[in-house]
């Protein structure tokens, strides 16, 4: 069940990336293949934010895995990379101790192919132009990888306030997880054991250790183009309803405001349709009243949320195209909507500004640092960590660290599925009594699902007992 889970989520990631063409066909192609046997070009850039200025440059790891996504060092294959937008690789090296430059054969403007075993390193330099850049490596019977580079310019920076906010400490530490599939799977008639004993999946969880639940909420997913189309799953009934269920189990919850009527993330931050046409003092009001009009409603039900997100993964932005990242201005005044809507109602309610920077510190500083001279209040810096999209665990833990120091202000892992012990090792961990805690996202049902398909708990599940009586003090 996890590996086909785990297939078929690759398959339609990537498949998005391929040249348009006969789906089936390429499925066909990319076919599943057995561990120790090349599967996949694991792209992983540690900038997907760079300066337009012809100088910015990155680093991006190019890797030969498996379908376990192990990285297979002795496997050799010829990669053709492919650079679309205003930009160019400087060099490739080996990803060995002595760096040996490899050569980049050059067939035509946007392509090179190179030769390397195991693993590279890209130089990658932004050109001049603003917009998207997109880097992409390919090989014969294997998935592609690729990712995408928002080129912007800063400008010069405005306040969207004077006001010296002081940040609000969050008390008690965070094992958490985001299942806000839940309502979803039990309308499909899903039922979950533990230790062949029926029983409901927050309390199951919460007998295993988890504290916090995160839910996410769309505008409008009943829309025809939103998230759930005529069933309005993550709407703000759905949202209420599991808002009771969370709190009747004693346990605390996160709010994860997309602000879209669909999926909000670093590849797509759709304006919600209700708001498109709206000029930008228009679309500030918009936002804080809706806003405004959830925590009420939450709160008039005795469930206002104890952490809120203004914002899903927001470091290339929210709202677009209005609040992009090229839109630093714009950004930081709805951002300061959303706070100032969520503190009008629930002055207790620490807000967080979330990222999907785990292992890129270079880009998590550029964003908070842009935050911070527009002076945006805030409580707490959540950040995702994949490592296919944000590097190694060393990765993480510097980031983490240098965050925490930098900024003053708390972090956590506000998102992760795979390596649950050594994630949250760092999760809880980051100096100056900094660390938070993390959510795991959906382990109702994808990848690492702490139940097995017939719904009981399963080895996952038994991770985070141990974990929580380590860290949950």
């Amino acid at each position: 069940m996890l590996n086909q889970v785990k297939n078929i989520f690759r398959i339609a990631v990537l498949l998005a990336l391929l040249p348009t063409g006969n789906a089936a066909a390429q499925a066909r192609r990319f076919k599943p293949k057995p561990p120790g046997v090349p599967s996949e070009l694991q792209v992983t850039p540690y900038k997907t934010t760079m300066i337009a200025n012809g100088k910015d440059e990155t680093l991006i790891t190019v890797k030969v895995i498996d379908s376990k996504g192990d990285v297979l060092p002795k496997a050799g294959l010829p990669v053709t990379f492919k650079v679309t937008g205003d930009a160019s690789i400087v060099r490739v090296t080996s990803d060995k101790p002595n760096i040996q430059q490899i050569a980049l054969n050059k067939l035509t403007d946007s392509t090179s192919s190179v030769k390397f075993t195991g693993s590279c390193r890209v130089i990658f330099r932004a050109g001049r132009t603003l917009g998207h850049i997109k880097f992409e490596a390919k090989a014969d019977s294997v998935f592609p990888g690729a990712t995408e580079i928002h080129t912007v310019q800063p400008g010069i920076a405005h306040a969207i306030t004077a006001e010296k906010y002081v940040p609000q400490k969050v008390k008690g530490k965070i094992l958490g997880a985001d299942i806000s599939f839940l309502p979803e799977l039990e309308s499909r008639g899903a039922k979950f054991s533990d230790n062949g004993k029926p029983g409901d999946a927050i309390q199951i969880m919460k007998g295993h250790g988890f504290n916090y639940i995160r839910l996410r909420i769309f505008n409008a997913p009943a829309n025809p183009k939103g998230y759930s189309p005529d069933k309005g799953f993550c709407d703000l009934e759905h949202t209420k309803q599991m808002a009771k269920r969370i709190k009747a189990a004693g346990m605390k919850f996160l709010l994860d405001f997309h602000y879209s009527d669909y999926w909000a993330d670093p590849q797509q931050q759709n304006k919600p349709a209700a708001w498109v046409g709206q000029d930008f003092a228009t679309l500030k009001k918009s936002l804080y009243t809706y806003t405004a009009d959830v925590m009420q409603q939450l709160k008039a039900q005795g469930t206002a949320p104890d952490m809120v997100q203004v914002g899903n993964e927001i470091n290339h932005g929210i709202v677009w195209p209005d609040a992009a990242i090229n839109n630093l201005d714009s950004l930081a005044q709805l951002l300061y909507q959303g706070f100032k809507a969520v503190k009008a109602v629930s002055p207790q309610t620490a807000v967080m500004l979330h990222i999907a920077l785990g292992g890129q510190n270079d880009e998590s500083r550029f964003f908070l640092d842009n935050m911070q001279k527009r002076n945006v209040p805030f409580d707490v810096i959540g950040l995702s960590y994949y490592p296919k999209w944000h590097g190694t665990l060393t990765d993480l833990k510097n980031n983490m660290a240098d965050l925490a120091r930098r900024y003053h202000k708390q972090v956590m892992v506000a998102e992760y599925s795979q390596l649950k012990k050594e994630v949250n090792d760092i999760a809880f961990t980051a100096p100056g009594d900094k660390a938070l805690g993390s959510f795991i996202w959906e382990p109702l049902s994808t990848w690492e699902s702490i139940f097995d398909k017939d719904g009981n708990a399963n080895q996952y599940m038994n991770v985070y007992p141990d974990i929580a009586k380590k860290y949950l003090h």
